[in-house]
């Protein structure tokens, strides 16, 4: 698990500055991947008190656009984001309760997927979504069906 030290030592690296709602925010991502915007507030509030929902929107845009988070947002939710950032890997949802895994790329280096055309684009990165039932999910599916 990231320490304190670690996020000022990424936050000076990307060339931000060290505040405590920003630590904050790297540190609940962290903790919790795939976070969506409301839970990332909460877990910040419990750390630092009062904060208001635009600073945290403020630090996860700059946090963002510096590449220590990496947003997402699949089709039919809220944004999520996550510290893993700059491996190309993938996303996995489960269509019943909306939980999120991480995926590694499936074949190659990045782009892991080669398109049949590019249309001119150089190509940099390439997000998959796979979508089915967890097991918890697919466990509860089958012992409803079991007792009809």
């Amino acid at each position: 698990m990231s320490s304190t030290a670690e996020f000022e030592r990424m936050l000076r690296g990307a060339a931000l500055r060290v505040t405590a709602p920003r630590i904050a925010v790297l540190s609940a991502v962290h903790e919790r991947p795939h976070s969506d915007t409301d839970s990332i507030l909460s877990r910040v509030r419990e750390t630092l008190g009062t904060v208001s929902h635009q600073a945290v929107y403020d630090v996860l845009r700059a946090l963002t656009a510096a590449g220590l988070l990496r947003r997402i947002q699949p089709m039919g939710s809220v944004a999520r984001y996550e510290t893993r950032v700059g491996d190309n890997h993938h996303h996995v949802v489960c269509r019943s309760c909306g939980v999120i895994a991480d995926v590694d790329c499936a074949v190659g280096e990045a782009p892991c997927l080669t398109a049949s055309d590019t249309n001119g684009f150089v190509l940099d990165e390439a997000e998959v979504v796979y979508w089915g039932l967890c097991p918890e999910c697919l466990a509860a599916q089958h012992s409803s069906q079991s007792r009809i």
